[in-house]
């Protein structure tokens, strides 16, 4: 039998699941507890915040996006897998925002487990940019000291995550399990939940960048919160969404005319434009694709702009911190 965190059988593009699963729905989880909307055998995906690694508000942002967010603020991109009943949960990315993100975790499990130090299961972590891993500090000696706890990621981020505080004191002493994915091998998380690590291209200052695809009972989920172009990867996006269920991948820019004085070419995302011409014909029924990772700049996330209005037309998501789905 494999044991959980060891590497097991097919890839995940060729068990590619077609059932049916409903939606959890677009429910804050702390105003109800979603074990009532879970099965017993069903993980579910939480979308734990949905913003670019500078937050939203931004610092030195003074737009009305920014000041509307500070009476109502978005957090940074992240995503929880949760069993509901009995609390296992796993981490993918830790933001800047964790203590907030992990509210939005349902039920007394969780909150049992968390109050004795030891809230994940697992930490996955898809590189080292600010947005997706400074959020480890929350979790260290001089706030919630974590019991050991495994950290996925990729060879060079776990180097870089041993070598510089202080990431590295977390490591000595023993709060970080560094364990290192290879790319598209399935790697067994529990009994019915797996994920494949992709190498995807993106800014590798400090490590390689990952997305994840996870495989639960019934449905496949992709999360991909960074890439530089789509044209610049090894395989073609549209046959990655078309094999997996959900998908919430990058939509960091709606167009190039976001960010005047700032070269784009010095970060680089898909705009949204782009990624709606492509994958088209694979949103809706069954499947749907969930634009995350979103710039302070993006009119999508302006609630009456025409561009949100286009994207929702069009059959895409836009995510919200809270939104779940069943797995």
């Amino acid at each position: 039998m494999t044991r959980e965190g060891e590497a097991v059988g097919r890839p995940w593009w060729s068990r590619r699941s077609f059932t049916c699963a409903a939606v959890a729905g677009l429910l804050g989880a702390r105003f109800a507890p979603l074990q009532a909307f879970a099965r017993e055998d069903e993980w579910l995906a939480i979308i734990l915040g949905s913003i670019q690694d500078g937050g939203l508000p931004q610092a030195g942002c003074y737009s009305e996006r920014c000041d509307r967010a500070r009476r109502d603020p978005h957090y940074v991109a992240s995503l929880g897998i949760l069993e509901p009943v009995s609390g296992r949960a796993w981490l993918v990315d830790a933001s800047p925002d964790l203590v907030r993100q992990m509210d939005l975790f349902p039920g007394h499990a969780f909150r049992a487990r968390a109050s004795e130090r030891r809230p994940f299961e697992g930490i996955l972590l898809t590189h080292a940019h600010i947005g997706h891993y400074l959020g480890l500090a929350l979790l260290g000696r001089e706030a919630l000291a974590i019991q050991p706890t495994p950290c996925y990621c990729s060879s060079r981020m776990a180097e870089f995550l041993a070598r510089n505080g202080p990431w590295s004191l977390m490591v000595e002493e023993g709060r970080l399990d560094l364990r290192v994915l290879e790319p598209d091998r399935p790697t067994r998380l529990a009994d019915d939940l797996t994920v494949t690590a992709l190498l995807v291209p993106h800014r590798d200052e400090y490590s390689d960048t990952l997305g994840f695809v996870f495989e639960g009972p019934r449905r496949s989920l992709l999360y991909l919160p960074d890439i530089d172009r789509w044209e610049n990867w090894d395989r073609r996006i549209e046959d990655v969404v078309a094999g997996v269920d959900i998908a919430i991948i990058d939509a960091t820019f709606y167009s190039a005319a976001e960010i005047p004085g700032r070269d784009r070419s010095e970060i680089p995302h898909p705009l949204v434009t782009d990624t709606m011409e492509r994958l088209g014909d694979l949103v809706g029924g069954d499947r749907s694709v969930v634009l995350t990772h979103l710039n302070n700049s993006n009119p999508v996330l302006d609630p009456g702009s025409q561009e949100r209005g286009r994207v929702l037309k069009a059959g895409f998501e836009i995510a919200r911190a809270g939104q779940t789905y069943g797995l």
